[in-house]
């Protein structure tokens, strides 16, 4: 890490909750190979302080912060500008502070993008996609998968109704790509699963160890590759589950590098050194 001075620039996260997160190690370790004279800490920000967390960061001139659950689409009313692809989506995970102006990006969307591509060797085009979850993340994952080509997509979530709402929303953006709502239950969400390419976790379930108890493992194509956004030191039991059924898997690890990397670039107006990210996080997730 570079040494601390009073010329150090702050970066850093907002996420409830955020001790788990790999964030702050593959930014320093990239703040430090790049030679640039910033810190990355993380800020543990409840809901209810979201409002007085934003305002801090133009009082203490923090340079910029990253956004995680479940700050993404509360955030926006905070800002004073939001980029249009982070409009369109609906959720900003990327904050940059420009002399007090404050400007919210999403770099979800091609984190997952190139992950899927990097990891799973899943490009997008055609395929038949299945969402879990409807938050923010869901959100940024939907709108890179229409861009990117996606013949369909379906959005499952306990509550229907915010699943029903993304497809309402999203139909008018997505021409070319289908899109369906369906509930967690085992019945509705076996309906689909036959003839999908890939399941996507877009929600917080594996954070602290939970399940997808009711998945329908035995109605899933067996070619089908499974994501999930979450990640583990270990795995995540969603993870677990599909590896031991003989399904392709990757977890968010390769994403959150990518987004990371976009992030950096928009704090910095320099990319990061190739690999040097990802490499860090996975190194990070050995010790734990």
């Amino acid at each position: 890490m570079n040494k601390l001075s009073g010329t150090t620039g702050i970066l850093g996260i907002f996420g409830d909750p955020v001790a788990h997160s790999l964030s702050p190690a593959m930014q320093n370790e990239a703040l430090a190979r790049a030679g640039i004279d910033a810190v990355y800490v993380p800020f543990h920000v409840r809901p209810e302080n979201l409002p007085q967390a934003v305002t801090a960061l133009r009082a203490l001139e923090i340079r910029g912060v990253n956004v995680t659950i479940p700050h993404k689409e509360s955030v926006l009313a905070h800002l004073d500008e939001i980029d249009p692809e982070a409009r369109g989506i609906g959720a900003v995970n990327t904050i940059v502070n420009r002399n007090g102006h404050l400007v919210g990006y999403n770099t979800d969307g091609i984190g997952l993008l190139r992950s899927l591509e990097a990891d799973l060797d899943v490009v997008p085009a055609g395929r038949r996609i299945l969402l879990l979850g409807a938050g923010g993340a869901c959100r940024a994952a939907l709108a890179s998968l229409i861009r990117a080509g996606a013949a369909w997509v379906g959005i499952a979530n306990r509550t229907r109704s915010r699943a029903s709402d993304l497809v309402d929303e999203f139909s008018e953006k997505g021409a070319g790509t289908a899109l369906a709502a369906f509930g967690l239950d085992a019945g509705e969400l076996s309906i689909p699963l036959g003839q999908l390419d890939l399941v996507i976790n877009t929600s917080a379930v594996g954070l602290k160890g939970e399940a997808f108890d009711e998945f329908p493992w035995d109605s899933l194509a067996a070619g089908a590759a499974i994501y999930d956004m979450v990640y583990a030191p270990e795995t995540t039991p969603l993870l677990a589950t599909a590896r031991s059924r003989g399904y392709r898997t990757a977890d968010g690890l390769g994403m959150l590098a990518a987004q990371g990397e976009e992030a950096f670039y928009l704090w910095t107006g320099i990319r990061p050194p190739s690999g040097v990210m990802k490499r860090r996080i996975l190194a990070e997730c050995i010790e734990r």
